[in-house]
């Protein structure tokens, strides 16, 4: 009967063994909610593609993560989210570097008029800058992956073929823009995209500075009659996608790789959407029948020219705070003459 009562307990422990095996650990047994602060709206194809992202996370972790979407700035409004995300109103958030300057001075030389030639280049380059020069002013967090759009173009109520047709001329640009207007010799008037409709409709402003895709994201094709290619002097907008440090490192490790396995793949994919958005806003455009202008070589030369002394400014700043901005700016140009090139 000893025997017997022996070999029972033994098929028990050896069952329950079974079972302990079987059974994952705690810590992948729980769902992990994270919240995902978006500036954009719903509607627009960033936020659409930033979804898609947050969908492919929760399918790779076999559902172990839920991330709930708040996009129009409804829980972070766009200048806040950086911080809402160190501060942890937010687990993750994208908005816009540039919103908050003077917060990340090194990284203000990604939003240079250098002649960003698509969404796709100056996405990529964003990132790999990040990754080589590790900024100081990101320490706080943790990033996933940055995005910035094509690039910013002139769009205008009356033709402009040369620097000279600038002079004095008034032009909606903000922050880093509203320099390049001045250094072109016309007049920045600062104002929100959404002021900017009217004001071009009105003769406040005679033209803007843009990405195409603001042309019918924002319906402001409708009232210019040119578009400029001033890609030459092409800036772009660089964007963020960072996660509260805390969290992150909360994690476990596989949901960590996850979380950056899918972050890579979505440099390409966000992107390639603001190329797409791009494309659609051209499309838009010459619908409407409005004109595109190209420039001379000649013109090329004189407004790569005329916006030097922003780059200038740019590397003196940083300089001053004691940043490599005379190196990124260095690394950052040779990326692009060697895009240009592929």
């Amino acid at each position: 009967m000893k025997h017997f009562a022996a070999f029972v307990a033994l098929i028990a422990i050896i069952t329950a063994a079974g079972c302990s095996k079987d059974k994952p650990p705690e810590d992948q047994q729980k769902t992990i909610e994270l919240s995902y602060s978006i500036f954009f709206p719903a509607s627009h194809l960033q936020a659409q593609t930033a979804e898609a992202w947050a969908r492919e996370v929760e399918s790779r972790s076999d559902g172990r993560v839920k991330i709930t979407m708040f996009p129009g700035g409804t829980l972070t409004k766009a200048p806040q989210c950086y911080e809402g995300v160190v501060n942890g109103v937010s687990d993750i958030g994208m908005s816009v570097f540039a919103y908050t300057r003077g917060r990340f001075p090194l990284l203000e030389g990604l939003d240079l008029p250098l002649g960003y030639p698509d969404g796709v280049t100056a996405t990529r380059l964003a990132n790999e800058m990040v990754k080589k020069f590790e900024p100081e002013e990101l320490s706080d967090v943790h990033v996933l992956y940055l995005h910035a759009h094509g690039p910013g173009i002139l769009a205008s109520t009356r033709p402009v073929r040369g620097v000279e047709d600038l002079a004095a001329m008034k032009i909606r640009g903000t922050g880093l823009s509203a320099k390049i207007v001045s250094s072109l010799g016309a007049v920045p008037i600062s104002m929100s995209q959404g002021e900017t409709y009217d004001a071009l409709q009105k003769g406040v402003v005679e033209a803007t500075f843009c990405p195409v895709e603001t042309l019918k994201g924002w319906k402001q094709g409708e009232v210019i009659d040119y578009v400029v290619d001033t890609t030459a002097i092409g800036y772009t907008t660089a964007m963020f996608v960072v996660m509260n440090k805390a969290k992150w490192e909360s994690l476990p490790a596989d949901i960590r790789t996850v979380l950056s396995e899918v972050s890579e793949e979505w440099i390409g994919k966000q992107g390639q959407a603001w190329d797409q958005s791009d494309a659609d806003g051209q499309e838009f455009v010459r619908e409407l029948g409005k004109s595109f202008i190209e420039l001379s070589d000649e013109q090329r030369r004189a407004f790569v020219s005329a916006v030097q002394p922003v780059l200038t400014e740019y590397v003196s700043s940083t300089e001053a705070k004691g940043l490599p901005g005379k190196e990124f700016l260095a690394d950052l140009q040779a990326r692009l003459a060697q895009a240009g090139g592929e």
